[in-house]
């Protein structure tokens, strides 16, 4: 494991900060991404992934990311395999009581190792409550990005983890102000944080960069989504717009995940350009005509707060999303995004899009979009953070 502790030697004493995540850092740059690798400037962060399977000897790689988090990946030896997989392979018997006892014991020995002593506990996953519930940390936090519970292939046990999670956490976020309604009765120190942007990043799509070599080709009008294509997509709306108008483009810009490739709508007019780095995007939104957030209206959407509402718009495109509650409110509200859930209703709020003058709309987008940046989140979260730190103190709560 690399040795951490010298380039921490400028430090203050700012208790570090060790997050447990069931996001990989490298998949799409989001909430985690953005917000730990604010906390990176201050103090020592620890990005704690969940498992990889594969050859090779059980053991805890840890390796600085260009935004200076330490991202530590369990890695667990599959006999016979010869990759490395995010999920165990195919016949693999796995131990869950042994496969907790193997995080725990990696997650302590660094810890010890890099001489973490001081620090807050960080959770997105209340799953990871197994194997780090003996820690001693200057505090607990829980951001809540979503009703995890609600997604497919979700643990059986997470509601009862999280419960526990929430009954141990001295401050809890929520993702967006929908989720905060349904947790905030549910803990005393909950604060909502919704869906953030990095404006000057997007906005370099409104300079007019070159059209990317994949997309070039196609003609105009585009109407674009990037983002994860998993079960939370429509594919049904997304299939009837692109019969409706197959004059236009729809560019999918993203991984698939957790749906089969097959399942997915294939015509002419539809095309998947797969995941882009964040660095990237802004090229592909500057020259997409319209933006598109065409979420399906369900259980695992219900409290989505889609981070490319604000990036869509910081890239200055126009928007048409679905009635999701945390874009109705406050985008569609202020008339930033239309609202549309049918293919013809769809249809017919693109093509308002395609009409309309950015000239009045644009400066009341940035109005906005003033007060929404991932430096005024990360300031936020930090001081209800410092808040719990003192008062656990002042209570005597912090072990040493």
């Amino acid at each position: 494991m690399q040795n951490t502790k010298k380039w921490d030697e400028t430090r203050g004493a700012l208790p570090e900060l060790v997050c447990l995540s069931h996001l990989r850092w490298g998949f799409v740059f989001q909430r985690p991404q953005h917000l730990m690798s604010r906390f990176a400037r201050e103090r020592r962060v620890f990005f704690v992934e969940e498992p990889a399977w594969g050859p090779g000897p059980t053991r805890l790689e840890v390796t600085r990311s260009p935004e200076g988090v330490w991202v530590a990946v369990p890695h667990l030896q599959v006999e016979g395999a010869t990759q490395v997989t995010p999920d165990p392979p195919p016949g693999t018997r796995v131990d869950p009581e042994r496969l907790v006892r193997i995080q725990r014991e990696l997650l302590e020995a660094m810890l010890v190792d890099e001489g973490v002593n001081d620090f807050v506990l960080w959770y997105y996953t209340p799953m990871a409550l197994a194997f780090s519930h003996a820690l001693r940390p200057r505090a607990v936090v829980y951001d809540c990005m979503d009703e995890l519970s609600a997604f497919s292939g979700a643990p059986p046990l997470l509601v009862e983890r999280e419960r526990e999670l929430m009954r141990r956490a001295d401050v809890m976020f929520t993702g967006g102000h929908h989720l905060y309604e349904a947790k905030r009765e549910q803990h005393a120190n909950v604060h909502p944080f919704p869906s953030s942007v990095d404006v000057p990043h997007f906005a370099q799509a409104r300079l007019g960069p070159a059209d990317p070599a994949d997309q070039a080709a196609l003609p105009r009008p585009r109407i674009g989504f990037c983002g994860v294509i998993d079960e939370r997509m429509d594919l049904a709306l997304v299939e009837g717009v692109a019969r409706a108008r197959p004059d236009w483009q729809l560019v999918m810009v993203g991984p698939v995940v957790k749906i089969s490739p097959d399942s997915l709508p294939r015509l002419p007019n539809i095309h998947y350009l797969g995941g882009k780095s964040y660095k990237e995007l802004p090229v592909y939104l500057a020259n997409w005509d319209v933006a598109m957030t065409p979420f399906a209206r369900t259980r695992a959407t219900r409290f989505l707060s889609p981070t490319k509402t604000p990036e869509y718009l910081a890239a200055g495109r126009p928007v048409v999303s679905t009635s999701i509650r945390d874009v109705v409110r406050p985008y569609g509200e202020q008339g930033l995004v239309r609202i549309a859930d049918t293919p013809e209703a769809f249809v017919q709020a693109v093509e308002a899009c395609l009409s309309q003058s950015t000239e009045a709309w644009l400066p009341r987008v940035d109005a906005f979009l003033s007060r929404l940046s991932w430096d005024h989140t990360w300031s936020g979260m930090k001081q209800r953070i410092d808040e719990a730190v003192e008062a656990r103190m002042g209570a005597g709560l912090v072990e040493g």
